[in-house]
């Protein structure tokens, strides 16, 4: 009797785990959801949850076009962001045209209203991230499908060693002026890009531990500002760069580990019983903070 018991118990919740499962393949994804929705939440700006898992409330637009930048790939609908990181982007492109470029082309921000995108970041999802092009504008009237054509430069070797010709002095005093903004958590760059500014960085060194290397990254570089106070709910990216400074730099011999043993690994062959990581773009609503379907069915 006890082990009929058992049987039907285990059966119950085996049912229970199917009927689940295939609760979870039935419910919307939280990135077709948040993809759909073409304008902000009317609520109080807020950044909620992390870089990678999170929404935002109250987001505002990079205008298209402005005297020293413009949004690139506006099809993608990706120029929201919290107020902080807009100030952010045409404080930056002012200071590029100071050091002589026309400006900044900017890429992806965030939607709308944050959250995971239907393609691209795994973060960009609480608007306090930003690609920035490498590419040096050559003009900015360009018309909306010649955002859409145009595409950015690398700026870095084929073999992800070195910086190439199209890197340039003014690359250095962009990413110098990016990183010393206090509002910047870190800025990640192709691994020959920081390993290049290390060399020629000087004795003024600290902003330096800014600038983080990850694969990549050598078309554009990636800005991401500190949770904003008026954020309760944000969460801060561990370690965080303040943490990571008492180590120097950055411009130690790990950095080195990413154009040499890093790049052999990508060489190998995945493992055949590898775990398959789950992607941002399986998140359903239930994997955001809770927080997040106020702004979703916010008007």
């Amino acid at each position: 009797m006890k082990v009929l018991t058992l049987i039907v118990t285990i059966g119950a919740a085996l049912g229970f785990v199917f009927a689940s499962a295939i609760a979870d393949e039935k419910e919307d994804k939280a990135n077709q959801l948040f993809g759909a929705i073409p304008i902000p939440s009317s609520q109080s700006t807020e950044a909620i949850g992390s870089y990678a898992k999170g929404c935002a409330a109250g987001l505002v637009e990079l205008s298209e076009s402005g005297p020293t930048w413009q949004a690139m790939r506006l099809s993608r609908n990706r120029n929201w962001g919290h107020p902080e990181m807009i100030d952010y982007l045409v404080t930056l492109s002012q200071k590029a045209k100071e050091f002589g470029w026309a400006g900044l082309y900017i890429g992806d921000i965030s939607q709308p209203r944050g959250g995971p995108m239907t393609s691209g970041h795994r973060s960009h999802q609480i608007g306090l991230d930003a690609d920035i092009w490498m590419l040096p504008p050559d003009r900015l009237d360009l018309t909306r499908q010649e955002r859409e054509d145009l595409s950015s430069i690398s700026v870095r070797t084929r073999d992800q060693k070195a910086v190439n010709e199209n890197w340039s002095t003014i690359h250095m005093e962009v990413l110098k002026a990016a990183a010393l903004d206090p509002r910047v958590d870190r800025i990640f760059v192709a691994a020959a890009i920081k390993i290049e500014m290390c060399e020629k960085a000087g004795s003024d060194r600290a902003w330096l531990q800014r600038i983080r290397p990850i694969y990549g990254h050598n078309y554009h570089f990636h800005v991401r500002l500190k949770c904003p106070e008026s954020s309760p709910n944000c969460i801060t990216q561990r370690p965080t760069v303040a943490e990571l400074s008492k180590g120097g730099d950055g411009c130690d011999d790990t950095l080195t580990w990413w154009v040499t043993d890093y790049l052999e690994q990508l060489k190998r062959p995945p493992k055949v019983d590898a775990p398959k990581r789950r992607s941002v773009r399986d998140y359903v609503m239930a994997d955001l903070p809770q927080e997040c379907a106020a702004v979703l069915t916010s008007d």
